[in-house]
């Protein structure tokens, strides 16, 4: 299939969006770059504008979600003397990365959207955690889109525990890539770089000061820039406020994201099954089709962990994730009954009013 929009491919745009692209009578395809408050930031062929949410489009749609977020694609409508574009819709999502939202709310938080390869940082010095690469995971697979796991600071410890803590990830059962870096020698940057491929879009997540800004800004070229002194532990502090959609020299494309305090699993079953796909692997061997892989008789799972073919923490794990995904679900779907039920008789109200 021949592309009508050639002149998008360079900011991430395939055959896969071209299938789904259905815009109005003198609207165009722009990417989202940035998000501030009511003001997105677009790239098209010609460079970077600003824009706003039409009116019918806040009318038609209310859930969070449904609005943009760094990485969509939008059809918007721009004539050349206006200041602002006016996005009318919103085209379908190839991958997504999402969570729950923080706090006792119990929706999803959109992070980035139309991600090939969500790269998973966590420092080797301090920040080093199995359970929250794990957690990380089942958030990236849900979603639709590959992982790749970066170790930095290496610098900061031992030769041996980069090599160690790698190890470590692999007997997990986790499959993704995993890399290693250190942005004060630089070693492991050109590696980095070959990964990053023209016309890919890739979302750096992990921790607050394990080194996100620092390592876009020398895959930009430019000197440290953002990033505040480093802590007396080794670690940044936080620099990041906002995501945004970066272009590299090389063609690759960056999404820089503030680091995240809670990560909150909402409805993500099958991040969970690839995952985990050691431990549900081995659940199709039990007894019993429903097992829950705790006290149940003839349970292949719990007779591996037994065995010590999985570990207790990856296990653990498993299950607490599983837990936390099903209970979030649940509360997610009685929270839509209600906004349901209200919308009804909001719109029932109305009518008795206008026939009153």
């Amino acid at each position: 299939m021949q592309s009508r929009h050639t002149d998008l491919v360079r900011l991430g745009w395939s055959e896969w969006f071209e299938e789904r692209s259905e815009c109005g009578l003198g609207h165009t395809i722009a990417r989202v770059a940035a998000v501030d408050r009511d003001v997105l930031w677009l790239m098209d062929h010609a460079g970077t504008f600003r824009a706003k949410l039409a009116g019918s489009y806040r009318y038609r749609h209310r859930l969070s979600p449904e609005f943009p977020c760094v990485g969509d694609w939008v059809c918007v409508e721009k004539r050349p003397a206006d200041d602002l574009g006016m996005v009318h819709r919103l085209l379908e999502r190839r991958t997504v990365l999402r969570r729950k939202s923080a706090g006792e709310s119990v929706d999803y938080q959109m992070i980035a959207a139309n991600v090939d390869c969500v790269v998973i940082v966590q420092s080797c010095h301090f920040d080093f955690n199995l359970k929250r690469l794990e957690r990380y995971l089942v958030m990236v697979r849900d979603g639709g889109a590959d992982a790749c796991v970066l170790l930095t600071k290496m610098d900061l410890v031992a030769p041996a525990i980069p090599a160690s803590q790698s190890a470590e990830i692999r007997a997990a059962g986790v499959t993704a890539p995993v890399l290693t870096l250190s942005s004060v020698t630089r070693e492991g940057l050109d590696d980095l770089q070959r990964t990053l491929l023209p016309g890919r879009t890739y979302c750096f997540v992990g921790s607050s000061g394990v080194g996100k800004s620092t390592i876009i800004n020398a895959l930009m070229g430019r000197e440290m820039l953002e990033t505040k002194e480093v802590s007396g532990t080794g670690e940044g502090r936080h620099t990041t406020v906002r995501r945004e959609l970066i272009i590299l020299e090389g063609g690759g494309l960056v999404i820089d994201n503030p680091g995240m305090r809670e990560l909150g699993i909402l409805g993500a079953e099958s991040g969970i099954g690839e995952s985990f796909a050691d431990i549900i692997g081995l659940a199709s061997g039990c007894r019993y089709r429903n097992c829950g892989h705790t006290d149940e008789p003839g349970c292949a799972v719990r007779e591996a962990l037994d065995s010590g073919s999985i570990g207790q923490d990856h296990y653990a794990n498993y299950l607490k994730l599983r837990e936390e995904s099903a209970f979030y679900q649940m509360s997610y779907a009685e929270k839509r009954r209600k906004d349901r039920d209200f919308g009804r008789y909001i719109k029932s109200a109305k009518r008795d009013l206008e026939n009153w």
